[in-house]
């Protein structure tokens, strides 16, 4: 048992630290506000012309502080909720409001955002939408920053803010559109990470932290509801915020938990409430191109199997006053999920009630490293794979491709020339093809034109890698028959990673109707 004890530790130490930073990060919060309320107070005094009029130049002087001081006080307060988020210190406080009070609140709110802006600010009227319960402050907080950075990004036209019921009546949408600058679709996933600002000629007017999505993203969550965007370079993006109508906690959790699904790994569904076991599956899953997602109820795991559709799930039947069995029997009686893989890992020693039930494998804890990947292969080698093809006479190309997909959820098949890359597309249906121009033989204008013309392939996407010029001709081809274009000096793992998760998300598009292209 000396492993249980390591991990029981490093589990201890990790609750440690964020305790540690959370409390740093508060101690400092506050000894930031005290001035800067000061200096917020006193500039205030001078604007209101308390102790006297101001000269034009004073006034534009004192506006200039006030908004120094405005700007880094919010991000002192963005930067502690996310600390308070990822220490679970947060509270949800939900209350019975109406909608239309919050935008009506709203709009006098972002009034001072418009400044001398050319920018319009219109908020619809919402109707038919049920009273809300949720946490309104914090619905509210995310609304004023996805605003705000609507703001930042858009120099004339407007942003509108609208709010409806999602089908099923479950859900309220509320969206944020503007008329500004938009996002590359290869940094639409990257603009919720902390820290992280895409490159704009607008970052020299709208600078900040870039905690501002990742915090509207994290409260989303919070509240069991998703951020989604939707972006075209040079017109604008909509954000939209789908939140529940009745906040539960149990689907809160559950939808902050797949507010953090990699695209680009396998996820499993973990569904044990043992907080030292969860981090050995986190240890043991690293590297593999395997997601766990943890659900510590039965409450949750539910919520995270309606959706989601796992590779596997690995289930404790021992859980605080509740019976796994319950959920083993209610996954194999349902059609949707009776096909994933369920591995029961517990401490009792009850594999014929397990196997009795539906359980396709059942192992007895401690779970080692090389036990539970080996189970969780065996059981997910009936479960079909993301493939990507990659197609290109060059060696060194194509293991610079493999290279950056290594440790992701996707399978790569490789060929060397043009035949053999229409060989293998027609035989293992590939889900993308990465695909050379310029191959001896057969060029991949032809290749693409093949693919194209057979039934089987003509809605595959392809990804075209090249360091050649193209002319307009070839342009012109490429937009209507290609998903995206790679050049050959920009391959880093980044780069292609966001075309190819794009792509793949595109393909569900593609199969549905005519072939949309995808310009990168």
């Amino acid at each position: 048992m000396p492993r249980c004890a390591e991990v029981e530790e490093k589990a201890a130490d990790l609750q440690r630290v964020n305790r540690l930073k959370a409390q740093f990060l508060s101690n400092m919060s506050h000894e930031f506000r005290t001035p800067l309320n000061s200096l917020l107070s006193l500039t205030r005094l001078l604007l209101d012309r308390t102790d006297g009029d101001l000269t034009p130049e004073q006034e534009k002087q004192a506006n200039y502080l006030w908004k120094t001081a405005h700007d880094l006080s919010g991000m002192v307060n963005d930067l502690l909720d996310l600390a308070k988020i990822e220490a679970g210190r947060i509270t949800v406080r939900p209350v019975e409001f109406q909608t239309e009070a919050l935008l009506g609140t709203l709009r006098g709110m972002m009034r001072p955002v418009l400044g001398d802006k050319n920018v319009e600010f219109v908020v619809g009227t919402p109707e038919g939408i049920t009273p809300l319960y949720s946490d309104e402050a914090k619905i509210a907080q995310i609304l004023r920053n996805l605003i705000s950075n609507a703001f930042e990004f858009t120099e004339q036209g407007e942003v509108r803010v609208s709010a409806r019921m999602a089908p099923g009546g479950r859900e309220v949408v509320f969206t944020v559109a503007d008329t500004g600058i938009g996002i590359a679709p290869e940094h639409l996933e990257y603009i919720f990470e902390e820290y992280t600002q895409v490159e704009t000629p607008l970052h020299h007017k709208a600078r900040g932290t870039g905690l501002g999505l990742a915090l509207s993203r994290k409260l989303a969550g919070l509240l069991g509801g998703r951020i989604e965007v939707e972006s075209t370079p040079g017109r604008g993006s909509v954000f939209s915020v789908t939140l529940p109508v009745r906040y539960s906690p149990a689907e809160a959790r559950a939808a902050e938990t797949l507010g953090r699904v990699d695209g680009f790994r396998r996820q499993v569904v973990v569904v044990e409430d043992d907080d030292p076991a969860c981090l050995l599956y986190e240890k043991h899953l690293q590297g593999t191109g395997i997601q766990p997602l943890h659900a510590k109820t039965l409450a949750e795991a539910r919520e995270l199997l309606r959706n989601t559709q796992p590779l596997a799930i690995v289930l404790d039947v021992l859980l605080k006053g509740e019976n796994g069995f319950d959920l083993l029997a209610e996954i194999k009686a349902q059609e949707r999920l009776s096909e994933i893989p369920v591995l029961v890992a517990t401490i009792l020693d009850e594999a014929d009630k397990g196997f009795a039930l539906g359980a396709d494998d059942y192992v007895t804890k401690p779970v080692s490293r090389n036990l539970l990947l080996g189970r969780l292969d065996r059981l997910a080698r009936s479960v079909p794979v993301e493939k990507i093809l990659v197609v290109d006479d060059d060696e060194r190309a194509r293991y610079v491709v493999k290279g950056s997909l290594a440790g992701t959820k996707y399978q790569t098949l490789e060929a060397a020339s043009g035949v053999e890359g229409l060989e293998i597309a027609r035989r293992e249906h590939p889900d993308l093809i990465i695909l050379d121009l310029v191959m001896p033989g057969m060029t991949g204008f032809e290749v693409l034109e093949q693919l194209r013309a057979d039934p089987a392939t003509a809605r595959t996407p392809v990804i075209i890698a090249t360091a050649q010029t193209l002319d307009e001709k070839e342009h012109r081809f490429l937009r209507e028959a290609a998903t995206a274009v790679l050049s050959k000096g920009a391959t880093g793992r980044d780069t292609v990673l966001g075309l190819v998760n794009t792509a793949v998300m595109k393909r569900a598009d593609a199969a549905g109707g005519e072939f949309r292209a995808v310009r990168s």
